[in-house]
């Protein structure tokens, strides 16, 4: 396990989740905050193993549920959920195209409200729900879905900064001479 890119997704879930909930720019133009831990959470589930889902999980649904009106833990069943999914799932996707980044990105925005819904529902509480509660679901999907390639991109390049680059194989080796010759010699 790379310690260094766990360390840098919980860093970055933590900054995004206390970012979400302090600029309130985008909220007020679009009427819905974009939530980034569904995308993070899509990133760790294609590349990293299942501790890292589970710590990301774990760790980003209380940070998200400690700055918002949810109840402690609300949030972590849906992050593990779909993190699970993902991971399980990953062998089947193809984690390098944009296209499908941004598709799995909106599909996990997208589930992670629902979820969040169904559970409150669950343990007895009374979301607010409204027709506008689409439209910031709507918001919310496609936001995610479109910040997914972005941290696919971020974390490739931190990737590439810190740690080591496999070398090309090559059939060279050093410790061998080659004999070079004109070809046959033949004498006349």
């Amino acid at each position: 396990m790379n310690w260094l890119n766990t360390i840098a997704l919980l860093l970055v879930a933590f900054l995004a989740v206390f970012l979400d909930y302090y600029v309130r720019g985008i909220r007020n133009l679009l009427g819905a905050q974009i939530d980034l831990l569904p995308a993070l959470m899509v990133y760790a589930s294609l590349t990293s193993s299942i501790s890292t889902v589970a710590l990301l999980a774990t760790l980003g649904g209380f940070w998200f549920d400690s700055l918002s009106a949810n109840p402690l833990g609300v949030t972590v069943l849906p992050m593990f959920v779909i993190g699970l999914v993902l991971h399980y799932c990953r062998d089947l996707v193809l984690r390098e195209q944009l296209y499908a980044q941004f598709m799995l990105g909106l599909a996990a925005s997208a589930a992670a409200p629902l979820f969040s819904v169904l559970s409150l529902i669950g343990i007895g509480a009374e979301p607010l729900l409204s027709w506008g509660s689409l439209w910031q679901w709507l918001v919310m999907a496609v936001g995610g879905g479109a910040l997914t390639p972005v941290c696919f991109q971020l974390f490739d390049r931190l990737n590439r900064a810190f740690n080591y680059q496999p070398q090309p194989v090559s059939s060279f080796r050093p410790d061998r001479e080659i004999k070079r010759d004109r070809g046959p010699h033949v004498d006349y």
